[in-house]
């Protein structure tokens, strides 16, 4: 069973979300940073994804997208600002099909017993902007992600 929270208050312009991955730090790292791994998990159950390969280091950009079975594409971009492997990652996030709304998000992973706390603070350009992002369902694609994400992870070991 997931332990996945997302926390927006109101009124503020970020949402906090947490998980526990039974996996070592450096595994889940691996997973979220490696293009052929991350295509395995990310985006929605009835989507393909495809990764622009990048090396993930501070400076360098990132583009993943997903198609439907219709052959719609939901792109996503930013810039690496911090990576700290196997850690901590500050990068920009951006929906092409919204452009102009921004967030930064900073993954932290904290290992404690062989198991790895995930942890992501995305902050928004403004309230307006992050409650449209909660409205627009990002819990359960996260959550569709996110347990695809485990099911790598075990793949993994």
């Amino acid at each position: 069973m997931s332990d996945l929270e997302v926390v927006a208050e109101p009124g503020r312009q970020d949402i906090l979300i947490t998980r526990t991955f039974d996996a070592p730090r450096e595994t889940v790292w691996r997973a979220l940073t490696e293009p052929e791994l991350v295509a395995r998990w990310f985006g929605l159950d009835e989507t393909t994804t495809e990764v622009d390969p990048t090396e993930v280091r501070t400076g360098t950009p990132w583009r993943t997208s997903e198609r439907t079975r219709d052959g719609e594409v939901y792109a996503f971009h930013g810039v690496h600002h911090e990576v700290r492997a196997p850690e901590r990652m500050v990068r920009t996030f951006e929906f092409e099909g919204y452009p102009g709304h921004v967030s930064l998000e900073t993954l932290t992973l904290e290992e404690a017993e062989g198991r790895t706390e995930y942890r992501v603070v995305a902050l928004f350009q403004s309230v307006e902007d992050r409650d449209g992002m909660v409205a627009s369902g990002m819990e359960s694609g996260l959550a569709q992600s996110l347990d695809k994400l485990e099911e790598v992870l075990r793949s993994l070991r």
